[in-house]
């Protein structure tokens, strides 16, 4: 074990943060390009645009709760937690890189069917990601003792990943999703495998015999915690996998040069996310810790979704150019700092700390199956007279999960309010 790991130094933190922070980055750079790649560059439909991405999920449905499972008892290649995030960062690198090259891998196959091959190669991508997602978050709370240190270790968390996160989208916006993907597949590779070699993990986990804190699951709570959050991502994976057609239809002007049309949708895309992101990653430690310090996690939840909704609405309404467009994301920002950090904060009190790989791997359900059922919001559009209607479902949809979210019981109390794990989506 290096001194670094031994005194749980900043550079210990940062290092561990980097594989959460190389899933982050490719989940940012398929929002960022896929929808885009497969418009402008293969020619897809709409609907077949949602078919891709519904294969991700379906990926995700099992994945992280079977990886959860199989790492909480798992010992190999000197880690627990370690080989899946080898083996799910490298496949998701080498899935990044192909992403512009679906067309070539359909001609070196042989397949003859390019929205065939688009589905599997964002299956593996997605199932990648899924395999080192869990993982990556699960070492934080293995290498950590609880309390300060555990917050801080997820704090660093977010916040690393977060950035880089806006780094994907700023560099998609300026230099081009080409760039993108050919410098995310680097970063993916290094921040996954490189520091596996300098992180120890621990043989045995403390069981929930000799962990004070850990409690049995409150699988009541727990539902209303899925259901809650899992509306919230309906509206988020709408609005990732089909703004661009919003974009084309209300922010590109009409009779515009369609090369032109979609370089500019790509860059708007880009910047747009790279705003959500960048207050996404902001407003977690600085401005939501010290408020669910104040009037509780739950509430705290429930008001940033309700402003999400909000946003979405006048999106709908409003939102005719870039700029304004930009703002309003800005707004709809403060939900999403709320739903990659809070929600997790909120189910691990209720949870046997002991199986956190399981319990993340179930969690991630809330997640998946609404980006799954996201699916069937392509079809709406398709037949739509009007694109504005994609953010009228998703705001109505983060109206209901901020509903839902005031039936959850917070237990968290005055002293430990204060101590918020954070974690990426």
């Amino acid at each position: 074990m290096l001194d670094m790991q031994k005194r749980l130094t900043n550079f210990f933190y940062a290092t561990m943060s980097l594989p959460s922070t190389a899933m982050g980055f490719a989940l940012c750079i398929q929002i960022s390009a896929l929808s885009w790649i497969l418009s402008t560059k293969f020619h897809l439909d709409i609907h077949e645009i949602g078919i891709v991405w519904a294969a991700g999920p379906t990926a995700g449905i099992l994945g992280q709760v079977i990886i959860g499972l199989i790492s909480d008892k798992a010992w190999f290649w000197g880690g627990r937690r370690r080989p899946f995030i080898l083996i799910g960062g490298t496949l998701a690198a080498l899935m990044v890189f192909l992403l512009p090259r679906i067309d070539l891998v359909n001609q070196l196959l042989g397949v003859g069917n390019i929205l065939l091959v688009a589905v599997v190669v964002a299956l593996v991508l997605d199932l990648s990601i899924n395999i080192s997602f869990n993982p990556t978050r699960s070492i934080i709370a293995d290498l950590t003792p609880e309390g300060e240190a555990r917050t801080k270790g997820y704090t660093w968390m977010q916040t690393i990943s977060g950035f880089w996160g806006v780094m994907a989208y700023i560099v998609g916006a300026t230099l081009g999703n080409d760039v993108l993907i050919s410098i995310g597949a680097l970063v993916v590779f290094a921040f996954s495998v490189v520091p596996m070699f300098f992180i120890k993990e621990q043989r045995e986990l403390a069981t929930q015999a000799e962990n004070a804190a850990a409690t049995k699951a409150d699988w009541g709570q727990l539902a209303r915690i899925y259901v809650a959050h899992g509306f919230s991502w309906l509206g988020v994976q709408s609005m990732f996998v089909y703004t661009y057609g919003f974009i084309q239809s209300h922010i590109i002007p009409a009779g515009t040069a369609q090369a032109v049309s979609d370089a500019q949708s790509g860059q708007i895309i880009a910047y747009s996310f790279a705003v959500l992101n960048t207050v996404g990653f902001l407003l977690p430690a600085l401005v939501l810790a010290p408020l669910a310090k104040r009037i509780g996690r739950v509430t705290t939840q429930a008001a940033c979704i309700a402003i999400m909704a909000a946003g979405y609405f006048m999106i709908a309404s409003f939102a005719r150019t870039p700029m304004m467009l930009y703002a309003l994301m800005a707004v709809v920002g403060i939900g999403w700092s709320a739903i990659v950090s809070l929600p997790f904060a909120i189910m691990s009190d209720k949870v046997d700390k002991s199986r956190m790989g399981f319990f993340m791997g179930v969690f991630n359900l809330s997640v998946v199956l609404p980006q799954l059922m996201s699916t069937g919001v392509g079809y709406v559009l398709k037949s739509a007279a009007n694109n504005s209607l994609l953010y009228v479902i998703c705001g109505g949809s983060l109206a209901i999960s901020a509903a839902l979210w005031c039936l959850v019981k917070d237990t968290q109390t005055a002293s430990s309010a204060s101590a918020i794990p954070l974690a990426a989506h």
